[in-house]
């Protein structure tokens, strides 16, 4: 089983507005140069004029979306700072100043390096139940607990200790978010076909070219009688899953848009979750954390 770690063990919701506040003291301070509060009060109308038509926006990578702007409170952040710096020339020449060797793009490189930086700084707030349901997971004689993240996996392994989870194997930094254009996998879904990309509604398409994370997938279903993945977020870690097959828990928060929900409801491989704790109800772990 498969757990993602930001945002499904963890309450990003939590713990987002301080992501944000050091990312512009960054900003400010070492990489635009610009006064503080301008950036604020830029950084607050991006995000307002992102929310009145959240479908139009999202998380960009080589120019293909890997999350819409609403999927989570992390990814918002992350949308609000890289529309704010595409929009002003000022803004997008400094970062190009500043990330002169981009792996991606300047600002792509950007906003990852203020999530990287700023998320392992923060002290973890993890959900109700999470720790159980490690746990549980790690006694449970037919299971094998892996930690999902696309973060570097030193960050929650040490935020994972300080719970005295350190048993459970990381798969980390497995870019979910890494999009290839060139990538030419298709894969068969019953209605859309052979596709590249999933088909949720009128405003709403998940593209699947995401070599690196298909590659994780695969490598972690070897040998395995059953690969199941836990998220709260369907683009980055959770379409991949289903359309190859996979069962897919969807982690219902307080930022879950609808569009989400009701397409994993509907899929034959997915579930949403209430919360975290009616996982238990699911695996069925006894008190000694045999299956029941």
């Amino acid at each position: 089983m498969i757990l993602d770690y930001d945002g499904t063990l963890t309450s990003e919701e939590a713990m987002v507005d301080d992501l944000a506040r050091l990312s512009l003291d960054t900003l400010s301070q070492e990489i635009l140069r610009v006064p503080r509060p301008r950036l604020e009060e830029e950084y607050g109308e991006t995000r307002r004029l992102i929310l009145s038509r959240p479908h139009q926006f999202g998380w960009e990578v080589r120019g293909l979306l890997a999350a819409y702007s609403d999927e989570g409170a992390f990814i918002l952040n992350t949308t609000t700072l890289q529309v704010m710096l595409k929009m002003n020339p000022l803004y997008s020449r400094r970062v190009g100043e500043f990330f002169r060797e981009a792996e991606y793009d300047p600002v792509t490189d950007c906003t990852n390096y203020l999530f990287h930086r700023h998320t392992a700084e923060l002290k973890p707030r993890f959900r109700q139940g999470a720790k159980e349901i490690v746990s549980g997971l790690l006694r449970h004689e037919r299971s094998i607990p892996l930690i999902l993240t696309n973060s570097k996996g030193d960050k929650v392994e040490r935020n994972l200790e300080t719970s005295g989870l350190n048993r459970v194997r990381i798969l980390g930094d497995t870019r979910q978010y890494d999009m290839d254009p060139s990538w030419g996998r298709r894969f068969f879904h019953p209605e859309q076909g052979m596709t590249r990309s999933l088909k949720i509604d009128e405003h709403h398409k998940v593209d699947l070219r995401r070599p690196i994370y298909y590659q994780a997938l695969v490598r972690e279903a070897e040998g395995g009688e059953e690969m199941v993945v836990v998220a709260d977020t369907l683009s980055l870690p959770g379409a991949l899953p289903l359309v190859m097959g996979m069962r897919f828990y969807l982690l219902k928060t307080s930022y879950t848009p609808s569009w989400c929900e009701e397409f994993v409801k509907k899929h034959a491989q997915g579930e949403v979750l209430e919360s975290l704790p009616s996982l238990l109800e699911r695996v069925g772990f006894d008190e000694g954390g045999k299956v029941c």
